[in-house]
């Protein structure tokens, strides 16, 4: 017979969870690790359930800034679990149950066969006679991400990343006993009434911080990374210690940090916004960002763009500016095509009418007449991007409408953001569409299809500049959080359903740069922008970091070469891209021929070497990039191929060894690949695993190559 309070252990060749089981106790997930892994404590974790709830009637057993600890999550008793397969995912449910509310928790781990990721999402029902009403749920609840080593704690690193207009995937780093002090001496104390909390708010899941964090191991390189996968402002994520260990409790919206509440009527049913947990039992942030690169392949819509990764032109940045003519333009279509874009977008102001003036005028996304005079107005200027073998593209800001737009007055004031009865009005005139509206869908979905169907537009930049706070409560006695999180999930459908009427279209992510830079919208789009930085020389350590929030195929990197720049700005401004995606801008048809060869080189080196992109893995051979570094480094590797490019500003020495530990032992040959013109040295240690490079001038940029020779080692 087997023994019900046997642990249940699952998982596969590259991860292997364990969730203990008491008599009179909750299930607890114990283990995260690999497989045979054990740690000193033979019950290593916390006492955390699986699943920490707060209602507005049952709160935490002991108080803080935490939200774990819940009196509603201690009481939920496995009712059941079964493990199963969906194609190359492993999956396991289980079912926990209080009896005196009523309240099941399904918890759904998944996890895709050969990657040490864990994506967990958590489903309450309410099989109780009374409304519950939820004031926050965890996605995930681990509390054993050091075992029982109480030495891990001390050498452990909490990870996030500040993420601020311009100023994009600032990762940064402090001691985890910096927010969680060592308390125990004389005396015992269990745990502290603080801990480490990131959270978002509004309607940027980005803004402020990235929707990540991680913790790893200063010796032995142990990393954890974690991605709450929400396209929202409401999220949190708190790590800290508890019983010796240390634990990280992911949430969506939640009361404290939202005022989210839930009203969970009898057989409803609400179900958590998903959170990956990424593993590298060694190797450190490079080998689990890794892992999140693989698992973030393996969970998103598959799309062309993401294999063919096409050059894109675009007139907005260092540019036009929002500027856009015929007569303008003609010229820029010319130069770009010259150049090997392959994708030509006009950004934003072609429905201008108002001579700049259209901030609170816009949502019907009509062509402006006075912008494109001729007698086929703006499909001239389309029709030339396409007779060069181009395809068009335009902005949109869809969930904006000017408040003197015609369309403010024809909707219904239920298709927009309200709280307290009226309209939300932001950002200087402008509301915001509530996409769960039939009628704001339904706007919007006519707009796309005209503009896909009809003009025969094959990429749509989808931006959002404004934030109208807390969310809606166009719905009675609704809180605006929750108004929000329908919002969110509606936006999702939304897009789905574009892409499935139209498979080719081409989707980039922007908010203001990279202000709703999430997993939840990355898996559905196919490009993020990631920075409105304008200034060449703060764009590398953006360019350097956004492979920690997107796949590097996914990254929109400005290249923005201006008559004025010298030679050496112009190649640096173009190896800004060339391992992400080329978003060409800039006065491209002022160029003088010097520069304009180096835009037209980079352009065909990005095209020789763009095919191993989407198989390719970040890491960064200097560590991840601070701010102000004089030297950057970001590295993407294949089995066969290691692609480096290097940046050097002023205030830097001119030599640096760059650490590639992947090819130790290996004999390598080292080639410059852009711009040809360098004069960049290497020389290649593989007894050390390190590059000494050499760029004499600063500022400059290098792309080189890595090609392994032969193979002694590891």
């Amino acid at each position: 017979m087997t023994d019900p309070h046997e642990p249940i252990r699952w998982g596969h060749h590259a991860l292997e969870l364990e969730i203990g089981l008491g008599e009179h106790s909750t299930p607890r997930l114990v283990r995260i690790g690999t497989p045979g892994e054990r740690g000193t404590d033979p019950h290593p974790g916390a006492p955390l359930p699986l699943v920490e709830v707060t209602t507005a009637d049952l709160g935490r057993h002991w108080s803080g800034r935490h939200l774990i600890d819940t009196a509603l999550g201690a009481r939920l008793r496995l009712r059941s679990h079964r493990s199963t397969r969906d194609g190359d995912w492993h999956v396991l449910t289980v079912e926990l149950h209080d009896s005196r509310t009523g309240l099941t928790a399904e918890v759904v781990y998944r996890s895709p066969d050969g990657l040490p990721v864990l994506r967990s999402e958590v489903v309450l029902r309410n099989e109780g006679a009374a409304t519950l009403h939820l004031e926050s749920v965890g996605s995930l609840v681990a509390g054993c991400l050091t075992g029982g080593d109480p030495a891990a704690l001390d050498s452990a690193d909490l990870l996030w990343a500040e993420n601020d207009w311009l100023a994009e995937c600032r990762w940064q780093h402090r001691p985890l006993r910096g927010s969680s002090p060592a308390r125990n001496g004389r005396f015992h104390y269990r745990a502290g009434r603080s801990t480490h909390v990131v959270a978002g708010q509004g309607v940027w899941s980005s803004c402020g911080h990235l929707p990540m964090g991680g913790l790893t191991d200063r010796a032995s390189g142990r990393t954890w990374l974690w991605q709450i996968e929400h396209n929202g402002g409401g999220w949190r994520w708190e790590c800290g210690v508890r019983d010796e260990t240390a634990y990280a409790a992911l949430y969506g919206p939640n009361n404290a940090d939202h005022g989210w509440r839930q009203p969970l009527e009898p057989g409803a049913e609400f179900r958590t916004v998903p959170v990956a947990l990424a593993l590298a039992a060694d190797g450190g942030p490079d080998g689990a960002f890794a892992a999140l690169t693989r698992y973030r392949r393996a969970t998103r819509r598959p799309h062309p763009d993401h294999h063919r990764l096409p050059v894109v032109f675009n007139d907005y940045m260092n540019c036009l500016m929002g500027d856009p003519t015929t007569a303008k333009l003609l010229p820029l279509i010319d130069a770009a095509a010259e150049a090997g874009a392959e994708y030509f977008v006009i950004d934003a102001g072609w429905y201008d009418d108002a001579d700049g003036g259209w901030w609170s005028t816009v949502g019907a996304w009509e062509p402006s007449t006075s912008r494109f005079p001729g007698p086929d107005g703006i499909h001239e200027v389309l029709h030339r991007i396409r007779e060069l073998g181009m395809v068009p593209g335009l902005w949109l800001e869809p969930e904006a409408v000017g408040v003197s737009s015609p369309v403010a007055k024809a909707l219904p004031k239920e298709a927009f953001f309200c709280r307290a009865g009226s309209r939300v009005e932001e950002g200087g005139g402008r509301y915001h569409l509530d996409l769960r509206h039939p009628a704001a869908r339904a706007h919007l979905d006519a707009v796309v299809d005209r503009l896909v169907g009809e003009w025969g537009v094959g990429y749509l930049k989808l931006d959002h500049n404004t934030d109208p706070g807390s969310g809606t409560s166009s719905r009675p006695a609704e809180a605006p959080a929750a108004g929000l999180l329908g919002h969110n999930r509606a936006q999702l459908d939304w897009l789905d359903g574009i892409l499935d009427r139209h498979p080719d279209l081409v989707i980039e992510n922007c908010a203001s740069g990279g202000m709703r830079m999430d997993h939840a919208l990355l898996s559905r789009l196919q490009l993020q922008s990631t920075s409105d930085q304008q200034d060449l020389l703060l764009y590398p350590p953006i360019a350097a970091a956004a492979p920690t929030a997107v796949t590097p195929e996914q990254g929109a990197v400005w290249a923005y070469p201006q008559p004025e720049d010298t030679l050496d700005e112009v190649a640096l401004t173009m190896a800004n891209a060339l391992l992400g995606r080329i978003h060409l801008s800039g006065r491209l048809a002022e160029l003088a021929p010097g520069a304009r060869e180096l835009v037209h080189e980079a352009v065909a080196v990005y095209k020789s070497i763009r095919a191993d992109l989407p198989q390719a893995l970040p890491s960064w051979p200097l560590g991840l990039p601070p701010w102000d570094a004089p030297w950057i480094a970001l590295a993407l590797r294949t089995p066969a191929t290691t692609y480096v490019t290097a940046w050097r500003r002023p205030g830097g020495d001119a030599v640096r060894d760059l650490a590639l530990p992947h090819l130790l032992g290996a004999d390598a040959r080292a080639e410059v690949l852009y711009p040809a013109s360098s004069q960049a040295v290497t020389v290649w240690h593989p007894d050390t695993a390190e590059l000494t490079l050499t760029l004499p001038l600063a500022p400059s940029a290098v792309l080189l190559r890595l090609t392994r020779t032969s193979c002694e080692g590891s």
